[in-house]
């Protein structure tokens, strides 16, 4: 038997929608993840892109469990000498709540070209309001 590789017109593309509110970072960042990567479907392959688009909306009312909405640090480094700003989870959410899904996504998703072609499937909205409704995505569980 020979294994079976999709071709890139094969793969059927759908569109899911995810209500971030009062769900568990980590376990709603695995769930979107798979999805991205198209572990969910039969037909998945490590090294194509087969996954689906996730559009996750009321991101600032995604939280963590215990201490963590306190302790959890956020650093990014500018380039120049002393350029290293951090954030705390809290004050994060208060700023750009989207940053804190699309930085727990981009953690379980493979670093390489392929991982940013997947990445770009994300979209990430603060409210319930989304621009994603001609592409009629399905409730994701």
């Amino acid at each position: 038997m020979r294994t079976y590789i999709p071709k890139s017109d094969e793969i059927a593309r759908k569109w899911y929608v995810v209500d971030a509110n009062g769900m568990v970072l980590g376990r709603l960042a695995t769930k979107i993840a798979s999805v991205l990567r198209g572990k969910n479907k039969p037909q998945f392959t490590p090294h194509l892109d087969v996954g689906d688009f996730v559009v996750v909306v009321n991101a600032e009312k995604v939280r963590l469990t215990g201490k963590k909405a306190d302790i959890k640090m956020y650093s990014h480094h500018t380039g120049y000498p002393g350029g290293l700003k951090q954030e705390v989870f809290s004050v994060l959410q208060r700023r750009k709540p989207e940053r804190i899904i699309e930085y727990a996504v981009w953690g379980m998703l493979p670093h390489s070209r392929l991982g940013k072609k997947q990445f770009k499937k994300l979209k990430v909205y603060r409210g319930a309001i989304h621009p994603h409704k001609a592409q009629k995505p399905e409730t994701l569980n």
